[in-house]
C-alpha cells in the first residue's frame, strides 16, 4: 500500500517537473516577449508624437494594432499635460494686485479629451486635419499601457500556487517625454 501511494506520487512529481514547470517557464518567456514588444510599440509610438507634435486616428490605430499583435488586450491611457503660464496676485479679485510674475502650471488631458477627437461621432475623414489631436512644444505627452486578460503564465501561476492570483497585470508599459515639435 505504500509503496503503491510512493510509485503514485513519483509519478505525479515526474509529470510535474517534465511538463508542467517547462510549460510554465515557456508562458513566462511569452510574457516578456509581450513586454518587450510592448514596451518598444510604445515608445515608438510616444516618440513619433512628441517629435510630430499631433496624433492621427492613423497613428493610433497603428499603435493599438502593433499591441494586439501580442495576443494580449491592453488598456491604454493617453496623458497630455499642456503648459500655461498663470499670472500672480496679490488678490485674485483685483487685477491692479499683479506681482510682476506668472507662474507654469500643467492642464492634463487624458482618453475622454483625447480619443473625441480622433474618432469624432460625424463622418469626417480620416486624413481630415480637424481629426488630429495636436500640442504645443513643451507639453508632456505620455502613455501608459497594461494587458487586462489573463495571460497563460498567469493560469500556470494561480493553478501551481493554488489560486493566489497577484492581481497585477503581467505586460506593462510607461513612456512619455516632451514635446519637441509643432509640425501641422
Amino acid at each position: 500500500m505504500v509503496q503503491s501511494i510512493s510509485k503514485l506520487l513519483g509519478a505525479l512529481l515526474a509529470i510535474l517537473l517534465l511538463y508542467i514547470v517547462p510549460a510554465a517557464q515557456a508562458a513566462e518567456r511569452q510574457d516578456d516577449i509581450s513586454g518587450l514588444n510592448t514596451y518598444h510599440s510604445t515608445v515608438r509610438f510616444v516618440d513619433m508624437v512628441r517629435t510630430k507634435g499631433y496624433i492621427t486616428p492613423t497613428m493610433y490605430n497603428d499603435f493599438m494594432r502593433e499591441l494586439e499583435l501580442t495576443g494580449n488586450t491592453y488598456e491604454v491611457e493617453l496623458e497630455h499635460m499642456h503648459k500655461k503660464y498663470v499670472p500672480d496676485y496679490a488678490d485674485a479679485a483685483r487685477p491692479d494686485s499683479f506681482l510682476g510674475y506668472y507662474t507654469s502650471v500643467y492642464d492634463g488631458y487624458y482618453n475622454p479629451q483625447i480619443l473625441p477627437v480622433l474618432f469624432p461621432d460625424n463622418q469626417q475623414a480620416k486624413l481630415d486635419q480637424t481629426r488630429w489631436y495636436t500640442m504645443m512644444s513643451g507639453d508632456y505627452f505620455t502613455v501608459r499601457v497594461h494587458n487586462t486578460n489573463r495571460t497563460p503564465a498567469d493560469l500556470y501561476k494561480s493553478w501551481l500556487l493554488g489560486g493566489v492570483d497577484s492581481g497585477k497585470p503581467a505586460v506593462t508599459a510607461s513612456y512619455g517625454g516632451m514635446v519637441l515639435n509643432e509640425d501641422y
